[in-house]
């Protein structure tokens, strides 16, 4: 009886690899680079993170997302790095100043995913995303030194990036956990409105602002 569990057992971890592998197989990706004297190790890690995290933003987020992505290393954008018509561009100048700092990949990923019209929303929100869900499915944002801004007086929501990100945290926490998908299933569908927040949490984003500035801590 325990051989035959056994065997079992194995059959059935073989099967979770062997889908785990289709899944990811299911999206490609394209990495070009304009800069040769960047270390090896950073291709790598980039073909990675696409591997390991692309595939659950887009079964978490937007079933209907592209299934092929090109990531270009630039030497002339001056930036860090933005995504647009399906691409990826990064600059290398930022990878060789901030070479761990990969996981900004999963930010760009992100925008792929979010791929809303224009006019679905406010800019602030949309990235505010993208970082909330950096620091949800990024592989090592210790290793780069990222986190969230923690809380100041000073700010507001409308600051984006990781300042808006941690709120949206704080809302997931405190009142919706799915908040985050749903926010974002609406900007894609041009639902979203300043009604939005109070219909999934009953209060508006400035009164939920207000009460996470009282008490703004977060569970990491």
């Amino acid at each position: 009886m325990i051989k035959t569990l056994s065997k079992y057992y194995i059959l059935a971890l073989i099967a979770v690899v062997i889908s785990g592998n289709l899944q990811a197989q299911k999206y490609t990706l394209t990495y070009t680079s304009q800069d040769d004297t960047l270390d090896p190790s950073i291709q790598k890690g980039i073909e990675k993170i696409f591997k390991k995290v692309y595939p659950k933003l887009v079964k978490d987020f937007n079933k209907n997302s592209q299934k092929h992505v090109t990531i270009k290393i630039d030497t002339a954008y001056d930036g860090v790095a933005y995504a647009h018509q399906g691409a990826i561009t990064i600059s290398s100048a930022w990878l060789h100043k901030k070479p761990e700092d990969l996981d900004l990949v999963t930010h760009e990923l992100m925008h792929l995913v979010q791929s809303y019209p224009g006019g679905a929303g406010p800019g602030w929100l949309t990235e505010g995303i993208a970082d909330y869900v950096r620091y949800k499915y990024a592989l090592d944002n210790d290793g780069a030194g990222w986190s969230l801004t923690p809380f100041s007086p000073n700010q507001k929501y409308e600051n984006s990036y990781r300042i808006t990100a941690r709120f949206l945290l704080w809302i997931t926490q405190n009142y919706d956990k799915n908040l985050v998908k749903k926010l974002d299933y609406d900007l894609r569908n041009k639902k979203y409105t300043a009604q939005t927040w109070k219909d999934y949490t009953g209060k508006t984003v400035d009164e939920l602002w207000q009460e996470y500035a009282s008490k703004p801590s977060v569970n990491s």
